[in-house]
């Protein structure tokens, strides 16, 4: 590359396959072809465990690319509804323990009477 002056862009210098180097906008009428272009696109992973099954499995890849896409939306729903679940226990739990606090302070004679009866047939049940 010595015998050419320095490029304005160093894209503009092509190597030969002989070696030598020209000037893009120079070349001999045998190399000016269409180029290759090698791209490549980076990218994180999709899961693998999923792709593996299914790819040796013999099916598709848009099977793959729903199981790669649903399954983290399967996840995050199930995760709602345990979510909800939980809440609604939490609320059931709060409720129960307010009601038996209500009917413990302002219990009638007869009701103090009835859970005594209850208590004296457990123990002579056991």
């Amino acid at each position: 590359m010595n015998h050419l002056p320095e490029p304005i862009h160093p894209a503009s210098v092509v190597r030969l396959p002989d070696g030598t180097h020209v000037y893009a906008d120079q070349l001999p009428a045998a190399y000016s072809g269409p180029q290759v272009v090698h791209q490549h696109i980076h990218q994180a992973p999709p899961d693998r465990t999923i792709q593996r099954i299914a790819l040796g499995s013999g099916i598709g890849a848009g099977t793959v690319a729903a199981g790669v896409y649903f399954g983290p939306l399967l996840v995050a729903a199930l995760t709602a509804i345990a979510a909800n679940f939980a809440f609604l226990a939490f609320l059931a739990l709060m409720l129960g323990w307010g009601v038996h606090t209500v009917v413990k302070s302002i219990g009638s004679p007869e009701g103090a009477q009835a859970a005594k009866n209850v208590a004296r047939a457990r123990r002579g049940r056991r």
